[in-house]
């Protein structure tokens, strides 16, 4: 379904509280099935990833219910798990299927998981790598490659990791396959990035050691039961800082967003652009959180890439849009990750901006953005993909006539309500 928006420079203000980290909500669900017992999930993003992780596990034979944002599951633990009688279904979720390979991996059954047509062209070898040297028996299209795989469970051993390039899902992956194997697991980043699972695995009681780069976790650990409060989801609210940013006159707070210093990389560029916003912190344990306000600002060109790409991977295509109405250059590299997403999200990105009159050009590990620019209407393309989905809308405050964006549908595995947020602030 297509949606054509005509916002006719929109002020926007008002508080609003965006929905749960989808991040953390997968690992909730996850951590919780794990675990003996009941875990109690408040604050639960019930989009469409996210509900396939809990499809997943109930096919294991966990009992989950979920009402909205709250969640409870219930589990025997991992040995209780029984073999699916039917494919795992993971939907577009790379979080559930590159997760889930770790933890069926170490289980003493056999499963199939597949997704859908994006997932089917999203490359699993990074995380089959380091499963199959602690012998994982995973096998699929093109030498398990690509989805469909079938995951032989087995015993597994503990291996030394030094990982190529930063990816919290690769990451996760061999942590959770670690819990199942024998031995102490190290793995080694080149850069930080997003340590969600370190955090809620100490939440469920999982002991590991962290010295700089390095994470040592060793096997035979079994999780206990916590309750988790899911802060909101930086990666969603992004869409609703970079809308305040571009929209003149506009003031807005967001409440109870997650700030993870792992995921607040866009809060850096924003503020080397010159943006103006404060942040109040909130009380609580584990993930770190504040209330955020921010403005309309008069913003300046700068340079992302480096040790802040990680930080800030699922944020750059709104980063390109406010870039648009920067002052001076803006040149976003070292993202070569954006290439294997829910689509090649360089082209894309630069594709949709230029159809607006955006002087944007795309590079081997990024793209190189000149402003200010008056954007124009024009029927963009979603791709299917969530993020572009939301930035076409963000675009649709500040151009001259309106925007039509197809299949709106995919914002909902993130963003349920997003419209309904965006337009309940515009004054």
């Amino acid at each position: 379904m297509s949606k054509q928006l005509n916002y006719m420079s929109p002020v926007l203000n008002g508080n609003i509280k965006v929905p749960g980290d989808k991040s953390i909500s997968h690992r909730a669900v996850m951590f919780g099935a794990m675990a003996q017992g009941k875990t109690e999930v408040t604050g639960f993003l019930a989009g469409e990833d996210c509900l396939r992780t809990i499809d997943c596990f109930r096919q294991l034979g966990v009992q989950i219910t979920q009402d909205g944002g709250h969640v409870t599951v219930e589990s025997e633990g991992m040995n209780a798990w029984r073999e699916p009688a039917e494919v795992l279904y993971t939907g577009n979720s790379g979080t559930t299927t590159r997760l889930m390979l770790g933890i069926l991996a170490g289980t003493g059954f056999h499963s199939i998981m597949t997704g859908d047509a994006s997932i089917g062209k999203r490359p699993m070898n990074r995380v089959l790598n380091p499963l199959r040297e602690m012998g994982a028996d995973i096998r699929g299209r093109e030498g398990g490659q690509y989805t469909p795989v079938a995951v032989q469970g087995k015993t597994l051993k503990a291996i030394e990791y030094t990982m190529p390039v930063a990816s919290a899902q690769v990451k996760s992956a061999i942590l959770l396959a670690a819990l199942n194997a024998e031995g102490t697991t190290t793995i080694i980043e080149p850069v930080p990035s997003r340590n969600h699972t370190e955090i809620m695995l100490q939440t469920f009681g999982v002991q590991l050691s962290q010295e700089d780069s390095k994470i040592e976790i060793s096997g035979d650990q079994q999780l206990k039961t916590a309750n988790v409060e899911v802060p909101g989801d930086i990666s969603s609210a992004a869409f609703m800082i970079g809308a305040a940013l571009v929209a003149e006159g506009s003031d807005i707070t967001i409440e109870q967003m997650g700030t993870n210093p792992t995921r607040t990389g866009i809060l850096d560029v924003i503020k080397a652009m010159g943006a103006d916003f404060e942040l109040v912190e909130r009380d609580g344990a584990g993930e770190p959180s504040a209330d955020m306000t921010i403005r309309y600002s008069k913003l300046v060109g700068t340079e992302i890439g480096g040790a802040v790409i990680p930080r800030l991977i699922d944020e750059i295509p709104l980063l390109a849009l406010v870039a648009t109405q920067a002052e001076g250059t803006t040149v976003i590299k070292d993202a070569e990750e954006l290439r294997v997403k829910e689509t090649d999200r360089i082209d894309a990105v630069v594709t949709e901006l230029k159809k607006l009159g955006a002087d944007i050009e795309a590079t081997t590990d990024g793209m190189v953005i000149n402003g200010p620019t008056k954007l124009n209407g024009a029927k963009l393309a979603s791709y299917g993909d969530h993020r572009l989905g939301m930035m076409a809308a963000v675009a649709a405050l500040i151009t001259d006539g309106p925007v039509e964006i197809d299949d709106v549908e995919c914002i909902a595995v993130s963003y349920p309500n997003f419209f309904e947020q965006l337009e309940s602030m515009i004054r």
